[in-house]
């Protein structure tokens, strides 16, 4: 794959892990109430490695435009297939996310990002209209995705 023009990683927040802390500290007081000690930290291990991966899993999607595609997740779309591009602002997100959303999009949001990319899919055999994606730099994968839409990539 050539070297990517843009790329970001939806990381999920600080807020999110300490949750997850909290969560297994909890399950480690629940714990120890009623069991060995041993038991109260072999389930808030386990708590804490079933969060890790869900926060971890969740905030690992990569964005990136590179080699002539665009990729979201594990979805991948030729740039020549991309259509209009359109930088959202958080209250266009908020409303093409939720009230004005096709279900026929592919939708990869978090709701940690109050920004997105809205990409027109210009493929007939595509069955999503569009692309809305979280991004924290919706100016700059915008650019991106037009630059390698018109072959200056």
């Amino acid at each position: 794959m050539d070297e990517p023009v843009y790329e970001e990683r939806l990381l999920a927040p600080a807020s999110w892990w300490l949750v997850g802390l909290g969560f297994a500290a909890s399950v480690w007081w629940v714990f120890v109430l009623a069991t060995p000690t041993w038991a109260a930290w072999l389930a808030a291990a386990v708590a804490l490695g079933l969060v890790g991966g869900f926060v971890g899993r969740y905030g690992a999607v990569r964005l990136a435009v590179a080699g002539g595609q665009l990729r979201a997740g594990r979805a991948h779309i030729p740039l020549a297939q991309c259509g209009r591009v359109e930088a959202l602002d958080p209250e266009q997100t908020r409303r093409a996310g939720g009230s004005d959303a096709d279900a026929r999009a592919y939708l990869l949001l978090r709701p940690y990002i109050p920004t997105a990319v809205r990409v027109a899919i210009d493929d007939p055999n595509d069955p999503a209209p569009y692309w809305l994606l979280s991004t924290r730099r919706p100016d700059r994968l915008a650019a991106a995705v037009a630059a390698g839409r018109t072959g200056r990539e």
